[in-house]
């Protein structure tokens, strides 16, 4: 199995040309390997936030829609799907829109898998597909929203506790103020209605499709979503690991349990790993014929997308689209 150095080595004695660089030509051969060892169409999703993590784009927005249909153009709809997620994630509306996306071109024939991390809406994303493979190294994260950068479930927790201590303490009052001053009239609904969103989606998405035509989808889902979304998860960066995920009794499937897909998708994730962290690529969207887009960082407020097709990332050669 190629490592990290096996495949950076690689990639730096591939030839450069003009248009396309040894990483996006290593890249490239390494993920239509996968899909010809599985056989079903294999779209990669990968944001750069371990390498840009105050970049905005790296997480999931309505603009990945783009990419997204770039990356279905001309595959096969008939033989399923491997999603291979790496993503911090994003905002809910978007996150509901690419699984809606997917689906209505791939139905229910769709794993996910997790070589590192999918956090947040990238689990969302991940429990959506009728299994998730990950290796002994992946996970996923809390589903719990964020509103205006801060979780929704923290915030109605702590609001509960002054409001508790006020009520049993008035002086209590003086100290909470400032903080309760710092809410507007509508945030706390709008906590409400984020955590209820995510609850509802989360759910529904598993009991359409992970659980779907078990018996007892509906316990399953709840009892899934309530760990996956509960405050109980002690922060929204928490990890949960394959054998959390068996504990919740989500399909999973272990990704050392085929040694060939192992060596295959490890090194795919290696090869994305370099992309992004030596070139302007904050997310990389590409399917398994080298179809897809990058999106670049950008030090204002609009963000180009560069067609893979054209010259490697970072090559300053890209068309702005």
């Amino acid at each position: 199995m190629p490592n990290w150095n096996d495949v950076l080595q690689e990639i730096n004695s591939t030839k450069n040309t003009d248009t396309v660089s040894g990483l996006d030509t290593v890249r490239r051969k390494y993920l239509a390997r996968l899909a010809a060892h599985t056989g079903r169409t294999t779209i990669a999703y990968y944001s750069g936030f371990l390498t840009k993590p105050t970049e905005a784009s790296v997480f999931i927005t309505d603009d990945d829609i783009n990419s997204l249909m770039l990356c279905v153009h001309q595959v096969s709809k008939t033989n399923g799907l491997d999603l291979l997620l790496h993503t911090p994630g994003g905002e809910i509306s978007a996150t509901e829109s690419f699984i809606h996306y997917l689906k209505t071109i791939f139905g229910n024939d769709i794993r996910a898998i997790v070589p590192q991390i999918a956090m947040s809406g990238g689990a969302i994303a991940a429990c959506s597909c009728k299994t998730i493979i990950m290796g002994k190294h992946s996970n996923i994260g809390p589903c719990d929203p964020q509103v205006s950068g801060f979780p929704a479930l923290a915030v109605k927790e702590q609001f509960k506790d002054m409001y508790n201590e006020i009520m049993a303490q008035s002086a209590a009052a003086d100290v909470f103020g400032p903080m309760l001053r710092q809410l507007g009239p509508s945030f706390l609904k709008e906590c409400d209605q984020a955590i209820d969103w995510a609850d509802d989606f989360l759910r529904q998405s598993l009991e359409g499709n992970m659980f779907a035509g078990d018996p007892d989808a509906v316990a399953k889902s709840r009892a899934a979503t309530d760990d996956l979304t509960s405050k109980n998860t002690r922060g929204h960066s928490k990890h949960f690991y394959i054998e959390d995920c068996r504990r919740m009794k989500l399909k999973v499937e272990a990704l050392e349990s085929d040694p060939v897909l192992q060596d295959l998708v490890l090194t795919v994730h290696h090869c994305y790993m370099h992309t992004l962290a030596n070139t302007a690529a904050a997310k990389a969207v590409e399917n398994h014929k080298g179809q897809g887009q990058f999106r670049n960082i950008t030090s204002g407020f609009a963000m180009p997308l560069l067609n893979f097709g054209g010259p490697a990332p970072g090559s300053g050669k890209a068309r702005n689209r």
